[in-house]
């Protein structure tokens, strides 16, 4: 039989039907039979609705079982699922609901607040997706459907539901799967055409690289509406049988800290902010201490003292995991350093919504400090240069990952897909002769200086955030001259009760010592204090356009 995507789901339901499948962190466990219970409930609503296959159907609300279930249930249907983050806007949510032409829409409690179902016109109906219970309904046969769901269940499977009761339709690979709306960090954000190929080619990636055996568990923290956190933090792990384990609020360090104690999860898939949050507040302190900087440099003492350190890093993260993945930026130099210096078994991997997302990957084993690995099986990655291992050029990408387009927007399509069917990316980078991929910026962000040298401001901002009272950075360029954005570690400044005045003068000192790391064309003027962190977006990328 050819390769499908739905296949993998349908035998992981037949093969741990009784296996906890879904957790909400501190809450209700789903085995996986539950899971495949709700799914058919869905079912007979979508069919009593009158969805057919290909009509879309938007989720929005934070990571919880029922989003998961929701997901599963749309795919399995035949229909098109639209994630929406729920951290848009309501005016951008409206849009997306309207734009995408979805007919149903499952939400949760914090995102309803703010919606107005009058601003959806064309929508069928909204479920609460904590329990499925309609909001509101303008078909008549939905509302007797979901008022009369457990009775027309019971009327299908009139004994019991068993695991051979489960067969979905299975996809065609070209067939369109997703509408993923990118998390707009340049502007508005557009509607990415995912097939099934991109999600199945996702997900042999994965179960080809990350091992997990069935019952191994995860702590799922990224937005599922993002292609990262769906693709690695509930899809890989639903088809191979694993537990995961929802945050179900916000991301803090502290929350996440106790959630991998309380887990200890097998397996870990993060984005940067995250990680170095974790050890610059609980590890850096710890080495920092003059004795200890003194025994790191004695050879014999400095092992112990390293397998110690790598031993209180692995206990931060639960102490049980295989791997830590990192993706969704770049991650800190001297964070990254530091973690090869104990040995940590992390890696770096680079994608993107328009490949769904993965584009390169390497195990923690061979992983080359400083890259995000080699292009993954069924992608082919090269540089716009001349010379890809020396000079920076645009990183374009090809093969089974790659989106079908951007929905009703054929302009911006013919801008990022060229006649030859490379992807360009925006990135800026170089391959080595390894094939090791090594990001520099993106082509946006780029500042081209006035006696025409490149700058890419993420290289000044990675070493500026490493300074002392520096929570996160900016550098633009303001009248061909190079200036800091800086919103300041308010903790780190509280604890050495540091006055306005010396917080300028701290500030000062850094651009001073910055600018002795830097050649002269890329060197930093002066510096703007913020007092609020800058604005993210919800894979906690800074939007830069905000700021220019």
């Amino acid at each position: 039989m050819e390769e499908c995507f739905l296949k993998y789901i349908e035998e992981s339901i037949h093969n741990h039907w009784n296996r906890p499948a879904l957790t909400d962190f501190q809450g209700a466990t789903c085995s996986y039979k539950d899971v495949a219970r709700k799914i058919e409930k869905l079912h007979l609503l979508f069919e009593h609705c009158g969805i057919r296959k290909g009509d879309k159907i938007a989720l929005c609300s934070r990571n919880t079982s029922t989003w998961g279930i929701s997901f599963l249930a749309t795919l399995t249907y035949g229909a098109v699922v639209v994630p929406i983050l729920n951290e848009f806007k309501p005016d951008n949510i409206h849009h997306i609901v309207n734009h995408s032409e979805a007919r149903l829409l499952f939400v949760g409690d914090i995102v309803w607040e703010n919606l107005n179902a009058d601003e959806m016109p064309n929508i069928d109906g909204i479920l609460r997706i904590e329990d499925y219970s309609l909001r509101f309904s303008r078909k008549k046969q939905l509302t007797e459907a979901r008022a009369h769901l457990n009775a027309l269940f019971g009327e299908k499977f009139p004994d019991r539901f068993r695991p051979e009761d489960v067969h979905y339709k299975y996809d065609k690979l070209d067939d369109l799967a997703m509408i993923n709306y990118t998390s707009g960090t340049t502007s508005s954000s557009k509607g990415v055409l995912l097939p099934y190929r991109s999600l199945w080619a996702n997900l042999k990636f994965a179960i080809g690289v990350f091992g997990i055996t069935p019952g191994e568990k995860l702590v799922s923290m990224l937005p599922m509406a993002h292609m990262y956190g769906l693709a690695f933090e509930f899809i890989y792990e639903f088809v191979s049988g694993m537990h995961i384990h929802f945050l179900s609020r916000m991301p803090s360090p502290k929350v996440i800290a106790d959630a991998f104690a309380e887990v200890k999860p097998n397996i870990i898939i993060a984005v940067p902010l995250i990680i170095e949050k974790i050890i610059k507040k609980k590890v850096f302190p710890t080495i920092e201490k003059p004795h200890m900087k003194l025994l790191m440099n004695i050879p014999f003492v400095n092992d112990k003292i390293r397998e110690t350190i790598r031993q209180k890093v692995v206990d931060a993260f639960g102490g049980n995991f295989k791997e830590l993945i990192i993706g969704g930026a770049a991650l800190n130099q001297e964070v990254e350093r530091f973690l090869k210096s104990i040995h940590f078994p992390y890696t770096v991997g680079y994608g993107m919504t328009e490949c769904g997302p993965i584009l390169a990957y390497d195990n923690w084993n061979t992983f080359k400090q400083g890259s995000c690995g080699k292009a993954v099986p069924r992608m082919e990655l090269r540089i716009d240069s001349d010379d890809q291992q020396h000079t920076v050029g645009e990183i374009l990408a090809k093969g089974d990952c790659l989106m079908m387009g951007y929905y009703k927007n054929p302009e911006a399509t013919a801008a990022a897909i060229d006649k030859d069917g490379w992807l360009h990316t925006g990135d800026m980078g170089i391959i080595d002769e390894d094939g090791y991929l090594y990001i520099r910026g993106r082509c946006k962000n780029m500042i081209l200086s006035a006696n025409g040298q490149n700058i890419y401001p993420e290289e000044i901002e990675d070493k500026l955030n490493n300074m002392p009272f520096v929570s996160e950075s900016i550098v633009v360029d303001r009248n061909e001259k190079l200036i800091a954005l800086i919103y300041p570690d308010t903790d780190q400044v509280s604890a050495e009760k540091l006055s306005e005045e010396q917080l300028s003068e701290a500030m000062a000192n850094n651009l001073k010592e910055l600018n002795l790391q830097l050649p002269a064309y890329s060197q930093l003027i002066s510096y703007e204090l913020y007092k609020e962190e800058f604005e993210k977006t919800p894979k906690r990328s800074i939007k830069r356009f905000l700021y220019q």
